[in-house]
């Protein structure tokens, strides 16, 4: 329903841009002469379409927030009160789940109450009066907004100022879903994290070298929450990436940036990029069944023991995954360098590998750093490279050739089946999230002070 809803709304949206199209066209006179009107043609049909459908949106998006609860009241008002009063919140969303199923004509798998019978025909004539009610409603203020709009279009109505003011308060609050939803997200981690830490001892968190909760159903914390092992984990698998990432990519940036002639880099910067947007969970795969034995193979071959998911093995193709970042990012940079400090070092007599070296890098070093830094906030929170190929041995230890656990592996692990949220078991996952976040975070926050301190150097 809300999809033809929403599809009659577009139909008279767009009859609504045509409609004060054709009037301001209409007062501009033969030949469109728009000198004669305060906008352009299309600022005052633009006007008249918000006009029609921002407050039949409004009221749709408010009417199906609302609805639900209004549905489950119905429901409940049309249950025995001793049923009602003996229902949970878990109990009620299910009876609800259920009225809603008999009233569709979709049916219950086993034989319904007759008092779940008797709400849903209630259920039904109520949702096949409120359903023409929105219809009619939403469609009316279509309409009204249509009608007002069209009557205020004249010569002198300042159309364009209107529509670029509200295209500034979408804007304004698009960015704000985003800021918000950010806040969201680090406000619920927070609380949730603050609940573990009843539990768990901050310090002993924090500086716990051992990790091995245990898992019990009173709800109390067992175990070791130490985050070290986790953390020097994440820190060396990122570190191994870091080190396949770094310099090959870094040499690819400097070859395409100074070297490769413009249709080599037409097409080999884009191939390169196809890296960055292969998912995940391929890398793992290819990880865990071609690097993982390859490694294992060619340690035995030069006598080291090297297990097939480790450090390395998933710092290595974390490594391969982020060469797009540092390439790309470090290409960008590098171009960017005026021309001018290139000529005055050629014109001294330089080479051009010594002016790479002692011109371009250098005058690049700040922004390539804050290239290293963003690969290193992408590498640390990756997820399922670790969970395929590092293997989850908890231990601290700095052998990169046996398997290691990591942050994103933990909360992996901690939130993965029967798990009830409220123990101190699943509440870790969050307070883990909670330092992942902070040390992403920070990451980016140097590296983008870094870079924009670069490009107003330049610009």
């Amino acid at each position: 329903m809300n999809l033809l809803l929403i599809g009659v709304l577009l139909v008279l949206i767009a009859m609504a841009y045509q409609i004060g199209l054709t009037k301001s066209r209409t007062l501009a006179g033969k030949g469109n002469n728009s000198a004669k009107l305060h906008s352009r043609p299309g600022y005052y049909g633009a006007l008249v379409a918000l006009w029609c459908g921002i407050p039949a949106f409004l009221i749709l998006l408010v009417w199906n927030i609302v609805e639900p609860s209004i549905l489950t009241h119905v429901v409940l008002n049309n249950v025995p009160a001793t049923v009602a009063a003996s229902l949970d919140p878990a109990t009620t969303g299910v009876l609800v789940d259920r009225v809603q199923s008999i009233a569709s004509g979709f049916g219950v798998s086993d034989i319904p109450a007759a008092y779940e019978v008797a709400a849903a025909e209630q259920l039904a004539k109520f949702q096949s009066i409120a359903t023409f009610a929105k219809m009619a409603l939403v469609v009316c203020a279509a309409l009204i907004g249509l009608v007002l709009a069209k009557k205020r279009i004249s010569e002198q109505f300042r159309a364009r100022n209107q529509v670029e003011k509200i295209m500034n308060i979408s804007l304004a609050l698009c960015s704000g879903v985003a800021i918000l939803t950010t806040i969201g997200i680090v406000m619920s981690m927070f609380s949730e994290a603050l609940r573990f830490f009843n539990f768990v001892n901050p310090f002993d968190f924090f500086f716990g070298t051992e990790w091995n909760p245990g898992f019990s159903t009173s709800g109390n914390a067992e175990g070791s929450y130490g985050l070290l092992p986790l953390l020097w984990g994440t820190l060396m698998v990122s570190g191994i990436a870091l080190l396949v990432a770094v310099p090959v990519g870094l040499m690819i940036a400097i070859y395409l940036a100074e070297y490769a002639s413009s249709g080599f880099r037409s097409w080999a910067k884009p191939a390169i990029e196809v890296l960055a947007g292969i998912p995940t969970i391929v890398y793992g795969v290819f990880a865990l069944m071609i690097i993982g034995p390859f490694a294992k193979q060619a340690g035995a071959y030069i006598g080291l023991d090297i297990n097939a998911t480790s450090a390395l093995t998933a710092g290595f193709v974390m490594g391969i995954m982020i060469i797009p970042f540092v390439s790309s990012l470090s290409d960008d940079i590098i171009t960017q360098v005026p021309r001018s400090l290139r000529d005055g070092s050629l014109g001294l007599g330089a080479t051009k590998s010594e002016t790479i070296r002692q011109v371009v890098l250098p005058a690049a070093l700040p922004g390539i750093i804050g290239a290293f830094l963003l690969a290193a906030s992408r590498a640390i929170g990756e997820t399922m490279i670790v969970v395929l190929a590092a293997g989850n041995s908890p231990l601290l230890h700095i052998n990169p050739l046996e398997a290691v656990s990591t942050v994103t592996i933990t909360i992996v692990n901690q939130l993965t089946g029967d798990t009830d949220f409220a123990s101190p078991q699943a509440l870790v996952a969050f307070a883990l999230g909670l330092t992942l976040f902070v040390i992403t975070l920070g990451l980016n926050i140097v590296a983008l002070y870094i870079v924009r301190k670069y490009r107003e150097q330049y610009d």
